[in-house]
């Protein structure tokens, strides 16, 4: 029998206790998904910081002012988990370590510390955004957006301070995600990127469109410089790049990628991989003993290269919850989570950018001998009002198998990226693709639609 003590005190004796460390996407669906499978189970939750149940997809939208308030982004309270569900969801409480020998980890909460047992464990520990320990990091002004603390401390300063110019470090998706909030809410906004890439990946004339959309809302985006410092009396002043540049911004927002939590797993003697991240298997299994995975925090398996690969996303966070608290509730046969193709979007003012699959580089480093064909056509019929193109760019290999897809323009941009993905989950060839039988009405496409154009265009 366990013996649980709960924040509020009460004491509850059961046979069966799982606890899940990490209480928003991943954590919460596990947790969910359990009490469903297994109504009798005692499922305990801690979640180290005060929020849980949020969309933090969201954040940047709340940034801009488009969602007025960091509340809209909440999806449950707290009450919803312990009232409706009976799951013994705990705040501010923080797991330390975990010793799987004796199935139980150290919680601290409150300031005091105390051990729980468990049943099954499911470790939900999410990622964090890096910040480069560089000189001036500290700085009030300078920021890193990941959760929903960081967004009220970012709101609160800019609602004090009144900042102007604004800087951001990084061309990736929140990069450019932030870069349209400040720019709304009239910041002059510069971005500072490492690499000759946005979104990690996109290159070449797709890429050309997004510094074209981010220069005509008065975004100017720099390539192949590094940050080397942030300088400032107090708050922050300037950014410097090792050219000796200085740019002047009263915010920061750094936004050069995100890390594993996996501290609390690899303390444990878990396994991780090459990544940082926590190997679990298709049911989502640690190397320990009733422990499990999911999330943020480990590896999945990408669909097309094979590879074990570390890829924090939303979607895949949620279905991962599912599989991992199916199984931890006891789930026969055990679920098995298919894995990822690597599909996501993203809005850069009027533009919509997307990707699934492997690019160009990806392609090639996972052995593959790739090629590229690009495509640009409209969105509609041509004679019809409102049309605008698409620019597509796939990678397939020399059989023909579709690798990936890369797509940029003004609509129909995340619809269409899906049915590559789905593409992706089969292992279609480009002419497999193009015998698709798609949606066809003025309104909403040409007779020929983009995506089947694009595969036409390879010649295969």
């Amino acid at each position: 029998m366990f013996l649980i003590q709960t924040e509020h005190g009460r004491i509850i004796l059961s046979n069966e206790h799982l606890v899940v460390v990490g209480g928003v996407a991943a954590g919460l669906a596990a947790a969910m998904e359990a009490r469903r499978r297994a109504p009798a189970f005692d499922i305990t939750v801690l979640e180290k910081t005060g929020d849980v149940s949020y969309g933090a997809c969201g954040l940047p939208y709340v940034i801009s002012g488009l969602i007025p308030a960091l509340e809209r982004l909440i999806v449950h309270t707290p009450e919803y988990f312990r009232e409706r569900h009976q799951i013994n969801l705990q705040l501010n409480a923080e797991a330390l370590e975990i010793f799987p020998a004796k199935s139980s980890l150290r919680v601290r909460q409150d300031g005091a510390e105390r051990e729980i047992g468990y049943t099954n464990l499911v470790l939900a520990t999410g990622a964090a955004a890096i910040c480069p320990p560089l000189p001036g990091h500290d700085l009030a002004g300078v920021f890193v957006l990941r959760h929903m603390r960081q967004a009220r401390q970012l709101l609160a300063y800019m609602h004090e301070r009144r900042p102007e110019a604004a800087v951001i470090v990084g061309a990736g998706y929140i990069g450019l995600e932030l870069a349209e909030a400040f720019a709304h809410r009239g910041l002059r906004t510069t971005i500072i990127e490492a690499s000759d890439k946005v979104m990690s990946a996109l290159d070449g004339r797709l890429r050309d469109r997004v510094v074209e959309e981010l220069r005509a809302h008065n975004v100017e985006i720099n390539f192949g410089e590094r940050v080397v410092a942030f300088e400032g009396h107090g708050q922050i002043e300037r950014v410097v790049t090792e050219q000796g540049r200085a740019v002047e911004a009263q915010i920061i927002s750094i936004g050069v990628g995100v890390t594993a939590n996996a501290a609390l797993a690899a303390n444990a003697g878990l396994e991780l991989g090459a990544s940082g991240a926590i190997v679990v298997d298709a049911a989502q299994r640690t190397s320990a003993a009733n422990i499990f995975a999911a999330g943020d925090c480990c590896e999945v398996l990408h669909r097309v290269s094979g590879r074990r690969v570390w890829l924090p996303l939303g979607q895949p966070a949620v279905r991962q919850g599912w599989i991992t608290g199916a199984n931890a509730a006891g789930a026969q046969p055990a679920l098995r989570y298919a894995g990822v193709v690597g599909t996501n979007a993203v809005k850069v003012f009027d533009l919509e950018v997307a990707r699934t699959g492997l690019s160009h580089s990806e392609a090639q480093d996972a052995g593959f001998e790739a090629a590229v064909v690009e495509d640009e056509d409209y969105t509609r019929a041509g004679y019809y009002p409102g049309s605008a193109k698409i620019l597509t760019r796939l990678i397939h290999d020399q059989r023909g198998r579709l690798l990936g897809a890369q797509m940029v323009g003004r609509e129909g941009v995340a619809q269409r990226i899906d049915v590559y993905a789905a593409a992706l989950h089969v292992g279609l060839t480009l002419e497999e693709i193009n015998r698709f039988d798609l949606a066809y009405a003025p309104p909403f496409a040409p007779t020929i639609d983009p995506i089947l154009r694009a595969t036409k265009s390879s010649g295969q």
